[in-house]
């Protein structure tokens, strides 16, 4: 009998991977495998980064060493930075900087958490509520400003009319939060500083609330279910699983955040120019005023550079928080280096130092932001509390109308904070002039015309919407294009220096504006391009580049590497599978990073407002501050403009919140 055996074939021999070791040239070994083709993708962004962010960083090192007298620039020494040791207004400066940023943060934090857990909590219109409160977040800078400033007017605004019918503001004056009656929010030393740090507050609770919210889902349910079977309180829960699970996310948005506020220009200069007198100007307006005003660069440069240390060293706290994702292990060690019992200490001692300094910096705020912040606090534990007592007993339809409600009101207390001032806009938009200078029909127009928009049209308005379409989409094609190359370099190229310039790329992505500003402008007149549109061209990926590269590269390390190597294998260059692959499965990164780019260069004012003097060159934002002359504010034209800069950016964030979730969620978080 022939047995049948399995017909069986030798092994074929293993095959090298592309670019095994076993191929590398000399040359390869030293510089790394894919040098050639990562100085290929990787050059434009290099080019762009050196020459726009690490050149003028250098040059306004020796600028600062300057002082112009008269058509002459001479050598100081470091005669501008002692300078600085007497100088009152720059003190003033950075004790508003450091005032403004810690109260800011404080509340931003505070309410941004208390919202994440509202909408966390919501079984149904989640996304649709989170888009709505996102809002604030969107709009241009310069509507936000404008919008409060008519809010807050002593005569128009509806704030302190409205504040007097309930009662609520002569109660404010009896107990010493406000010192008199009708307010002048913005002309009173004393209310200033409040009244800046609200509107800060308003406008960046939505980004609090988005990324505190991304870290509640990301917390695992079971360790809740568990703590409840063992009888944990909502509040030991919350202490002892929600905080610890926020706490890198916490960590990472601060930092973002008060590095973002401590350089904030724009939102201040919008509302107040840093008045009355200096009681609201922080230090970027002093490096303004000096360099730009009084025509010492040298000066302003100093100003700036003396802050640097602050902001390396929230920057390089940044820099490690966000790469622990990529090595886990150097939290373990970080860890190790303290005892329990100092971790444990650590918090409280920073909390009590930063208090007794916020303390001494502005005792006339403290104890009145201290009030407002508490009683908000002690109404959301009383809410939650009640909700907990009564699921205890077993009263679940009362728990569940208690807790209804209490989160309904909050939540309704919530989006009339965050829709009020948008809703004002509108409305006023709509208004005659006649109406909104008697104060006639506050909240609904009677009747409703069109004749803001007809006479914002009569100007120069449509030529500062062309320019800052023009600005807008070159620049973000300009970022999206080197960002993608660069991004897929950092993330799949293997060569010598990739780690190093990607910790570069995140560095330069969060270095504020205010270190830039003046040598570009030295820069921009030098080549003669100062007053065109192509200065804010070459200077908007400045801030929009870095932030794209480094997003793509997290959303590049996402996709499955396998995918490429099988093209590879089947005869497919490196770069055909990064067009053919790569760049279609990476379309919600690239959505993403169009949309961040687009708006930032849409609602950009510090660079524009230094860069152009000329009204035919001008941006909407420059622009419409451009529309007040003196104490004339045409309310009614601002907010027309205002609408119509606005409605671009939150018709782009409707469309392609999915793409910018997806985008965010892959990149910034896996990134």
């Amino acid at each position: 009998m022939t047995v049948l055996r399995p017909k069986t074939t030798p092994p074929a021999p293993a095959r090298p991977a592309p670019g095994g070791s076993s191929s590398l040239t000399p040359t390869q070994r030293r510089l790394g495998r894919d040098w050639r083709l990562a100085a290929v993708f990787i050059g434009p962004t290099l080019l762009l980064v050196a020459g726009l962010i690490l050149v003028p960083i250098i040059s306004s090192v020796f600028t600062s060493a300057t002082e112009r007298h008269g058509a002459e620039t001479v050598f100081v020494g470091l005669d501008n930075y002692t300078a600085l040791v007497g100088d009152a207004l720059f003190h003033k400066g950075v004790l508003n900087s450091f005032v403004f940023t810690a109260y800011a943060e404080i509340f931003k934090v505070v309410f941004g958490l208390i919202a994440a857990l509202m909408l966390h909590h919501m079984r149904r219109g989640r996304a649709i509520l989170a888009g709505v409160i996102l809002l604030p977040w969107v709009i241009p800078t310069v509507v936000t400003a404008f919008t409060w400033r008519s809010l807050l007017d002593p005569i128009f605004g509806s704030v302190n009319v409205l504040l007097t019918d309930s009662g609520i503001g002569p109660a404010l004056a009896a107990i010493g939060l406000v010192d008199k009656w009708p307010a002048e929010w913005l002309s009173d030393p004393a209310l200033a500083m409040p009244a800046v740090i609200l509107v800060n507050v308003w406008k960046g609770i939505p980004f609090f609330t988005v990324t505190f919210l991304a870290g509640l889902k990301a917390i695992d349910s079971n360790l809740h279910e568990a703590a409840m079977m063992d009888g944990a309180s909502p509040w030991q829960r919350f202490v002892h699983i929600t905080l610890p699970g926020l706490r890198p996310v916490m960590i990472v948005t601060v930092l973002l955040s008060s590095i973002w506020t401590f350089n904030n220009f724009d939102l201040i200069w919008l509302m107040t120019q840093g008045g009355p007198g200096d009681a609201t100007a922080p230090y970027v307006m002093v490096a303004y005023s000096k360099a730009i005003q009084q025509l010492q660069p040298g000066a302003g440069a100093a100003v700036t550079l003396v802050m640097l240390p602050i902001i390396a060293i929230l920057v390089v706290i940044l820099v490690r928080m966000m790469r622990r994702s990529d090595q886990p292990g150097a939290a373990d060690l970080g860890r190790r280096r303290l005892s329990p019992a100092q971790r444990r200490a650590l918090p409280w001692v920073i909390v009590v130092g930063s208090a007794l300094i916020l303390v001494w910096a502005s005792p006339h705020i403290v104890w009145k932001a201290a009030l407002v912040l508490g009683v908000f606090v002690v109404l959301a534990a009383v809410v939650g509390r009640v909700v907990s007592v009564l699921a205890i007993r077993g009263n679940r339809l009362a728990a569940r109308l208690v807790g209804g409600t209490g989160s309904g009101v909050a939540l309704v207390g919530l989006l009339g904070f965050v829709l009020a001032p948008l809703y004002w806009m509108t409305v006023t938009a709509f208004k005659s002039d006649d109406q909104i200078v008697a104060r006639t029909d506050d909240l609904w127009p009677t009747p409703w015309t069109t004749e803001q928009f007809t006479n914002l049209f009569t100007g120069t308005f449509g030529t500062w919407y062309v320019n800052t379409i023009l600005v807008s989409v070159a620049s973000t094609a300009i970022a999206l294009v080197c960002a993608a190359l660069a991004g897929y370099a950092l993330a799949r190229l293997k060569f010598r220096g990739s780690e190093s310039f990607t910790v570069t790329i995140l560095l330069t992505y969060v270095m504020p504006g205010a270190l830039l500003f003046i040598p570009l402008y030295q820069l921009m007149s030098g080549i003669g391009l100062n007053d065109s549109l192509w200065s804010l061209v070459l200077a908007y990926p400045t801030f929009t580049l870095p932030f794209a590269t480094w997003l793509l590269v997290g959303y590049f390390k996402s996709i499955p590497a396998d995918l490429e190597e099988a093209a590879l294998v089947d005869g497919c260059t490196r770069f055909g599978a990064f067009r053919r692959i790569v760049l279609p499965l990476a379309k919600p990164g690239l959505l993403a990073v169009a949309l961040f780019t687009l708006t930032n260069a849409w609602n950009e004012f510090l660079f524009a407002f230094v860069f152009i003097t000329k009204d035919e060159y001008k941006t909407l934002p420059v622009g419409m501050q451009s529309m007040i002359f003196g104490d004339v504010v045409p309310q009614g034209q601002l907010a027309a403009a205002s609408l119509l800069v606005s409605i671009p950016v939150v018709l782009m964030y409707g469309f392609g919140q999915r793409f910018l979730t997806e985008g965010l969620t892959a990149g910034a978080v896996k990134g």
